[in-house]
This record gives C-alpha cells, sequence and structure tokens, in this order.
C-alpha cells in the first residue's frame, strides 16, 4: 500500500488557509516552506520563475503568490495576520525575493515554479516545483536530481559517494523511523539516498552523517500537516461502498474510518479536528455576510445582502436552496480578500460544502455529530476524485474544483438525511454529471468572477441531487466511471480554459474593463 494515498485533512477538507487558491496561495506556501527547510538556514535570496505558458505567470501577483512565498520562507504560518506586508516584512528581515516569468525547459505542469535559493553562509540550492491542486505539492527536482517530495512525512536526503551509500542509507533508517518508501538514485559515482520518516533525524546522527567522508550534504523536509502512517484502505467509489454495505455503515462512518486507518489516529480526536474544521467553516460563512466594505479585488459584498432580502420576503422564491447559495457565495467573499478559510476541496470551491452544511445546522437544526459525519462523508467523495483524478482546475477545469466540491456536498446532505453510502455516491455522481465539462475562467485571473456565484450554485444543486436520488432516481452510471470521465474532459480542454485567464468570460469586453482594486489588509476595508 502507497502512503502517497490522500488524507482528508491533509488532501480534501484542507488545508486551512488563507484565501483565494489553494493551488496558488497554499500551494505556493508550501513550496517555499519545503524548499526553505531543504536548504538548512535562513534564505537571504530567493528567485521564483514561472513560464510563461502556465497558470502562475498569470496569476502569482493576483493571488497571493509572492506573498505566500514570503511567508514560507520566513517561516509563518499561512493564516499569518502578517501575511499582507509580507513581501515588506521579507525585506526588513534581509531577504531578497524576485520572481520571473522565463522559459522553463521542461516544464510539464501549468503550476511548475523554479527556484534558487542561498543562505548567509553561502550555500546556494535549486529546486524545481509544481503545485497540483488543493495545496497539494511536488519538489520534482532537488540540485539535479529528479525527485517527489510531497510533505506528506518527514523526509531525508543524502547525496554521497557510491560507497557510501548502503552505509549511509543504513543510518538514516537505524532508529526504525523509516517508513516504506526510500529510494536510491545514482549518477556516476554519486548517489541520492531519500527516506521517507515518521520523525525527523536526531540531531546527532544528521551532524556525524554530514561530517563523514564521502557525504556531500544531508538535507530534511518536514511534513505539511499529519504524517501518513500506512495504506489507503480503499482507492474507489466501488471498493468504499462495498466496505460501507459489509460493515452496515454510512458514507461518513467510512471515511471516519478511513482517515484513522491512514493517520493511526483514534476517532475521538479525527471528529475533534472536523469539528475544527467545521467551526472555521462556519466563521467564514458569517465574516463573509458581515463584509460591508469590500476587501476582494472585483467584486462587491453581496451574500449579505442576498439574505437581508430572502428574510424579508423580496425574492422570487427564497427558501433553504437560496441561504445555503447566499452562504456559500459568504465564504467565498472571505476568500476573495484573503482571509481564512478551510479549503473544500480547494480554496476556489471554499464555499459550496460550508454553505450546505451551516445552512442544515442553523436552518433544519442539524447537531454538530451529524454535521461532522456527513463532512466525512463528503470528503470519502473527494477521497475517491483525489484517487482518480485532480482537484486542479489548470488541469482540468472548474469540475474537478466546484464541481467536486458540489458532488462532495450531495453526498453530505444524503448522509445527513440518514442515507446510504450507495445512495450518498450516486447523489455525488449526478452532481458531476451536470458539472461535467464546466471551464475554469477566472476573469483578470481573481477567485471572484464566475467562482462566487458558481459557488453559490453548487450549493443550492447539492440537495436537488441529494433528493433526486433519496427519491427514486435510480443513476446508471457510478460515481468512479464518472470522476474518470470528467477527468478526462477536462485533459481535453485547451489550456486556455484551464485557470489561465485566456478564454471564456475572463475575455469579455466587460471582463476585460472591470477595474480592479488592490488587496486590502483586514480592518482597513
Amino acid at each position: 500500500m502507497s502512503l502517497n494515498a490522500p488524507s482528508i485533512f491533509n488532501d480534501i477538507l484542507g488545508p486551512v488557509m488563507r484565501g483565494p487558491s489553494s493551488s496558488h496561495t497554499a500551494g505556493s506556501f508550501h513550496i517555499a516552506r519545503l524548499a526553505g527547510a531543504l536548504l538548512g538556514a535562513p534564505a537571504v535570496r530567493a528567485r521564483f520563475a514561472f513560464d510563461p505558458g502556465g497558470s502562475y505567470a498569470q496569476v502569482y501577483r493576483q493571488q497571493g503568490v509572492d506573498r505566500a512565498c514570503a511567508v514560507g520562507l520566513l517561516g509563518w504560518p499561512l493564516t499569518d495576520g502578517r501575511f499582507f506586508a509580507a513581501l515588506d516584512e521579507a525585506a526588513a528581515a534581509g531577504v531578497a525575493l524576485s520572481f520571473a516569468v522565463e522559459t522553463l525547459e521542461g516544464a510539464d505542469h501549468p503550476n511548475t515554479v523554479d527556484m534558487e535559493m542561498s543562505s548567509g553562509d553561502g550555500s546556494v540550492l535549486r529546486v524545481r516545483a509544481r503545485s497540483v491542486g488543493g495545496g497539494a505539492v511536488e519538489l520534482t527536482r532537488v540540485e539535479d536530481w529528479r525527485v517527489r517530495l510531497t510533505g506528506e512525512t518527514y523526509c531525508a536526503l543524502a547525496e554521497v559517494s557510491a560507497g557510501s551509500v548502503d552505509a549511509v542509507h543504513a543510518a538514516l533508517e537505524s532508529d526504525g523511523q523509516a517508513v516504506p518508501g526510500a529510494a536510491r538514485l545514482e549518477r556516476g559515482d554519486r548517489c541520492l539516498v531519500v527516506v521517507p520518516r515518521t520523525a525527523p533525524l536526531d540531531a546527532d546522527v544528521a551532524r556525524s552523517l554530514r561530517e563523514r567522508r564521502g557525504v556531500a550534504w544531508v538535507r530534511e523536509t518536514p511534513p505539511l500537516a499529519f504524517v501518513k502512517r500506512s495504506g489507503a484502505p480503499f482507492a474507489s467509489a466501488r471498493e468504499m461502498v462495498a466496505l460501507a454495505e459489509e460493515r452496515g455503515w454510512p458514507l461518513g462512518r467510512v471515511g471516519l474510518a478511513y482517515e484513522a486507518d491512514l493517520l493511526g489516529l483514534g476517532e475521538e480526536v479525527l471528529n475533534t479536528e472536523m469539528a475544527r474544521r467545521f467551526e472555521i467553516m462556519r466563521a467564514s460563512v458569517h465574516q463573509g455576510l458581515g463584509m460591508s466594505a469590500s476587501g476582494m479585488q472585483l467584486l462587491t459584498p453581496s451574500a449579505g445582502l442576498i439574505m437581508e432580502a430572502e428574510s424579508s420576503g423580496r425574492l422570487a422564491i427564497g427558501g433553504l436552496h437560496t441561504r445555503a447559495a447566499a452562504r456559500a457565495m459568504a465564504v467565498m467573499h472571505a476568500n476573495g480578500a484573503m482571509r481564512v478559510v478551510c479549503a473544500a476541496p480547494t480554496g476556489g470551491s471554499a464555499g459550496v460544502l460550508p454553505g450546505v452544511l451551516v445552512s442544515l445546522m442553523e436552518d433544519r437544526g442539524l447537531g454538530l455529530e451529524p454535521i461532522v459525519r456527513a463532512l466525512f462523508a463528503a470528503s470519502a467523495i473527494g477521497l475517491v476524485v483525489a484517487h482518480r483524478a485532480t482537484f486542479a482546475a489548470e488541469v482540468a477545469g472548474c469540475q474537478v474544483e466546484i464541481g467536486a466540491a458540489g458532488a462532495m456536498a450531495a453526498a453530505a446532505v444524503v448522509d445527513a438525511a440518514g442515507g446510504s453510502a450507495r445512495q450518498a455516491c450516486d447523489a455525488a455522481a449526478i452532481a458531476f454529471q451536470n458539472t461535467m465539462g464546466s471551464v475554469c475562467d477566472l476573469v483578470q485571473g481573481m477567485v471572484e468572477i464566475p467562482c462566487h456565484t458558481r459557488n453559490a450554485a453548487g450549493a443550492s444543486s447539492a440537495f436537488v441531487c441529494a433528493d433526486l436520488v433519496m427519491g427514486g432516481y435510480q443513476n446508471p452510471i457510478g460515481l468512479d466511471e464518472t470522476i474518470d470521465a470528467v477527468y478526462a474532459v477536462g485533459r481535453m480542454m485547451p489550456a486556455e480554459l484551464r485557470c489561465t485567464a485566456r478564454g471564456g468570460l475572463a475575455v469579455t469586453p466587460s471582463a476585460l474593463k472591470i477595474v480592479r482594486r488592490p488587496p486590502v489588509a483586514p480592518g482597513r476595508g
């Protein structure tokens, strides 16, 4: 079993992040944090380069990539209130940051970045990385070595001579903290040993290795979130439903068991963590509903106005669906203003699940326990997406971000209503089937237009899809096949329709005329 299996808290309902984009804001922070750890000492200079054909080049200023990189190198959490001043703070701390758009030879992902960093002692490190969706990242090259470092565990790397490789490898695993996935890469008389671990190297062991003859360098990376300690108990909806039916479990219970197996943590701990994330979601709903001045760059807040109009009976229909939609939009207001949200499964889709779950609690009276279980049910759908496809709109369009969130939310509604795991998967499947092919055409590179209303529509639609299945609709094409089709369609889309702001609504005359405001720090707008 692979330790690269997705985790609910690491990859599906998370990270807890600052908006607007998990791929660009959170992912960039994670890349800088891992690269800075590899450098091994505080950086005094860092250069970030983006390929002109990728999405980073189009949006790195608008989506706070530059600030997120600075925060990662400075060692702050991404949620730090100094985020908006990070570039100035880095300069004041003696860290010279620069950003360039230039051709990156061999770049194979739209979110590829090359970094060159140096520390005060003269050490220099060159790294290539990519942000692969939902905040997940991969470091794919360290110096001239091709690697795959994901931050899912601690990891120790040592470049050594061929004659020292066995002894160094044994030393890296001698304390029993190594986990499956070790690799040896060879180039002439040099070798790179890569050992994933559940704990950092003992300081004395690391020092003795660095002093050992034949060792060029030893570097380490930390985990970005929870350390994964085992493989995944399932990787498909078919396996997931079979497990649920064998044990008589609803889908939320299956999701909880998956995470307990993967992380080696007790269910009480996991339920507490899920409740914490729900409270972050609920706080972002109420923050967005209370926004009267705009911290966004294109839109002005409207979610609170919609809720007020609904409560006073001034809408055409109103009701639970509309309130859920307004709450989803409220989260996206907070996200667009670079406030703290919980990716669900991405920053660009962070509104759908909070809109639905907060509505179930505040309008239908659900307690925290069924809300937590419904979030595990939603996450179980996300696990299947992560296993079979991607959450990156840069790769497969909006259908794998807001479309995925809508599918997850439909499953959450079924679970909260007492439906079966099979019904939850069918509701998710038809939600996906009706968002298949949706493009990512964010106006001016911002996660605002049309993202805010798409989140609203996704939240509202989740109730419809749940009702259709629980009312008797027989879904003929299951979730696995649906996700495979969604992913295939996404890969067919031209780059102009995958988060580059070069097609769709983004190139309409009205979109191009909108005047963008600079992002405003909390409390100032």
